[in-house]
């Protein structure tokens, strides 16, 4: 979306949703290799069992990362001003995720008009997994 375009956004705005693939062990190991984080409880099925857990289950920075692409592909990462999660639950092999964003401000901060977005994944059956914000400049 362009500059012009989200002068005109209003609160109450929905951003376009971001629907992905269902999670799956392909996915958990392609995150594990490109952010570093090979935490046993996301890869080993033995190590997650033994920690109470029914299978592996998704790394919370992935779904977080998801909510960034909700973000960037919205608007240019360079009027990206903050985002913030918190997360609510486990995002389990098999989840699909979908990643939605709701305008709920506008205001100006350091000589810039901004926008204030709300923005959440949920999984196929509506539960809230993250919940966050993320502020755009204009």
């Amino acid at each position: 979306m362009t500059t012009p375009a989200l002068q005109h956004l209003q609160v109450g705005e929905q951003l376009p949703a971001l629907t992905l693939a269902p999670i799956n062990r392909t996915t958990l190991a392609l995150f594990a290799g490109a952010s570093g984080d090979h935490n046993a409880i996301h890869i080993d099925v033995d190590y997650a069992r033994k920690a109470g857990m029914p299978d592996v289950f998704a790394h919370g920075m992935l779904s977080m990362a998801y909510l960034a692409r909700l973000v960037t592909q919205w608007v240019d990462q360079r009027q990206l001003r903050d985002l913030g999660v918190r997360f609510l639950g486990i995002t389990h092999l098999g989840h699909q995720i979908t990643c939605a964003g709701t305008v709920v401000e506008r205001f100006e901060a350091e000589g810039e008009q901004r926008l204030r977005v709300e923005i959440r994944t949920t999984n196929q059956y509506g539960e809230i997994k993250i919940v966050g914000d993320a502020v755009i400049a204009l």
